[in-house]
């Protein structure tokens, strides 16, 4: 079972980022689109601490910046409906800090806008997780409640454009900025990028 991972970061590719070992080998680790991991430029050397999935068709490494986060996702998918990916994409909600604040208070709705995630899965989330995690006072700091999911930077093809923007040269909260920026929705993540650069140029 692989739990940690050092090398180079090599590139991005939908969802995943690819780091390359000192042995040579290059590692696919699927991250959430909030991760710290993503701020990293190709050549970087990079750490991180990762979970294995093991199927029948294949393996596939899930990777975290900090073990707290790591934890909270193997949580998660101890919960009925809640897999890798959906835990992913729960996790691509915001901060640790801010997912177990929501889980703590009850807050289903906001689970519910993980991609991939009903309401039905988001009570169990709640129901089995809010004893069983702690979130530390938060000012200022809470998830963007009551709005879909592909409005959220750093989510679905908004995500795509912010990690663009960030191999350009820009920071993550320029990035971040000037992708919810754009008051469109649906459109693609080179259709937000070319937009985007419109509020950084």
């Amino acid at each position: 079972m692989i739990r940690f991972l050092q090398g180079e970061y090599l590139y991005y590719e939908g969802g995943a980022i690819v780091v390359k070992t000192p042995a040579g080998i290059g590692f696919r680790v699927y991250v959430s689109d909030t991760s710290s991991l993503l701020t990293a430029r190709e050549g970087d050397e990079i750490s991180m601490y990762t979970y294995m999935q093991v199927k029948e068709d294949g393996m596939s490494l899930f990777g975290f910046a900090d073990s707290e986060s790591l934890v909270l996702f193997e949580q998660l998918i101890t919960v009925k409906g809640v897999g890798p990916k959906a835990g992913l994409a729960i996790m691509s909600l915001g901060t640790p800090n801010q997912i177990k604040g929501v889980i703590s208070g009850g807050d289903a709705s906001s689970i519910a806008m993980a991609q991939g995630v009903g309401k039905k899965t988001a009570e169990r989330v709640i129901l089995e997780l809010k004893d069983k995690v702690t979130a530390l006072p938060m000012e200022g700091e809470e998830l963007a409640s009551g709005i879909a999911p592909s409005a959220i930077p750093g989510s679905g093809e908004r995500g795509e454009a912010i990690v663009a923007l960030t191999t350009l040269g820009y920071s993550k909260k320029e990035a971040e900025s000037a992708v919810g920026a754009v008051p469109d929705e649906g459109l693609s993540a080179e259709e937000y990028v070319k937009k985007a650069l419109k509020f950084l140029l």
